[in-house]
């Protein structure tokens, strides 16, 4: 970490005068996502400057263990060269042009390539958009199209889980199981239907992990028999529940609901936004859990966050009745876009040729857990969760769970804490969550762990 954290402090130093003109301007100009304003604008924005390998540093040029890869993101860490260099090459051979009306660009057919040789088995076709957002609204809609070619239009309904994130457009926010993602803006809208999701801490069920799993599918069939088959198109389900709070299923959960869904005639999507691309030790938790996914889609660690991607894949036997049946009317601008795929391209060589994907699964992913799970004894810590390269720490305070305030204060205090220990984490409702780079060390893990530590020493008061 520490050659890490000199070049970051190094690279750029703000002066007081120019961090005071761009917190005005960003007050008066720029409203950003997932925010409040007011409280931000009370502390000033923090304006990150630089980064190398895991580490970033803000406006004071002071370094910070990034340990959430920007916003589960950068699988590759930091500064990489032979991604930058990939989109300087692109943008001065071709800097754009679109996929649409029997045209495309070399990257985007190359990337198209390499994602279907590490897919699941039946999934060669990709459909790229822009991020995680647009990759779960083109899975709506091509599975809208694909029922009613099939002569089945009355299957519209979608069935998603309690703490999901799948977006925030109007239709991914509706299969969103986060009311604070859904109730400003009154949604869902109608034809999203919840079903449980495997979180018995979230519940406050004293259910095992296991059983709590199995009346969650108990569940989701009474759903679908109240709701009627012939009406559900498809069941939406994030592999691991990432922005609701790191939720890993019991053993099985996931294929018995794809198996419950085979048996029912609705279509089984993986939302691998956070988990493609290495995060749990495999390309896809798809692959690793043998889910047979009627579609994936993914975005983040496509490109590690250099430039916006994403991608939906449909099964080869849903992709053939779309593809055969004329005009296909979607897409956008950016769809394919030929630097966005050739920063794809890059990223996804530098996590084959450093066997990145192996390194998780052998290596840095136990040592992870090991570490995250270490702290389970700890007074402040409520559940500890975790999979791969992604953990999470509910925590209490002082008195136990029963002292939890509403709405939650402690995820965003310890985020607060952790930051001043030099590690950035999300605060979530009452938890905090980890999900680093794939490229940590075991010292940069340690050095997170002990600052995490020291975190819940102090969050018991709050």
């Amino acid at each position: 970490m520490a050659a890490n954290a000199q070049l970051c402090s190094k690279l750029f130093l703000m002066n007081p005068e120019q961090l005071a003109s761009l917190r005005r301007l960003d007050a008066a100009h720029h409203l950003h996502p997932f925010t409040d304003h007011a409280d931000l604008h009370r502390g000033g924005t923090h304006v990150m400057q630089a980064g190398s390998g895991c580490t970033v540093s803000d406006e004071t040029g002071r370094p910070l263990l990034d340990a959430l890869a920007g916003l589960w993101c950068v699988n590759v860490g930091y500064g990489r060269r032979e991604i930058a260099d990939a989109v300087h090459r692109q943008m001065l051979e071709l800097c754009y042009y679109p996929s649409f009306f029997n045209t495309t660009t070399q990257p985007a057919i190359l990337l198209a390539d390499k994602i279907a040789a590490h897919a699941p088995a039946g999934m060669s076709k990709v459909f790229f958009s822009n991020s995680g957002s647009e990759a779960n609204e083109t899975a709506l809609k091509l599975i809208r199209a694909y029922n009613k070619l099939r002569g089945l239009p009355a299957k519209t309904k979608i069935l998603t889980r309690a703490f999901a994130y799948h977006g925030v457009t109007i239709a991914t926010t509706s299969m969103t199981g986060l009311a604070s993602c859904t109730q400003p803006f009154d949604l869902p809208l109608p034809g999203f239907v919840q079903v449980p999701g495997p979180h018995p801490y979230g519940a406050a069920s004293s259910l095992s992990a296991g059983d709590y799993g199995k009346w969650c599918v108990e569940e989701t069939q009474r759903v679908i028999d109240r709701e009627g088959a012939g009406t559900i198109a498809a069941l939406f389900a994030e592999p691991v529940q990432g922005a609701g709070g790191v939720i890993v299923p019991p053993p099985g959960h996931l294929r018995e609901l794809r198996e419950l869904c085979r048996r029912r005639d609705i279509l089984f999507v993986a939302d691998e936004v956070i988990t493609g691309f290495g995060r749990l030790g495999a390309w896809f938790a798809s692959g690793l859990w043998d889910l047979e996914p009627d579609l994936i889609t993914m975005a983040k660690g496509i490109t590690s966050g250099y430039l916006p991607l994403g991608a939906t894949m449909p099964s080869d036997a849903i992709a053939e009745v779309l593809s055969g049946a004329g005009y296909l009317a979607h897409g956008f601008t950016y769809s394919g876009h030929p630097v966005s795929t050739a920063a794809g391209l890059a990223n996804l060589q530098i996590i084959e040729d450093e066997h990145l994907v192996e390194r998780v699964r052998s290596d840095v992913g136990p040592y992870f857990q090991r570490k995250l799970r270490a702290l389970a004894s700890h007074p402040a810590a409520g559940e500890i969760r975790g999979e791969g390269l992604i953990g999470a720490i509910d925590l209490l305070p002082e008195a136990g769970r029963a002292a939890l305030k509403t709405p939650p204060v402690l995820g965003a205090a310890a985020a607060a804490m952790a930051r001043e220990e030099g590690v950035i984490v999300r605060g979530i409702r009452d938890l905090i969550a980890m999900s680093p780079p794939l490229v940590i060390t075991h010292e940069e893990i340690d050095f997170m762990f002990a600052a995490i530590a020291r975190v819940m020493d102090r969050i018991g008061a709050v």
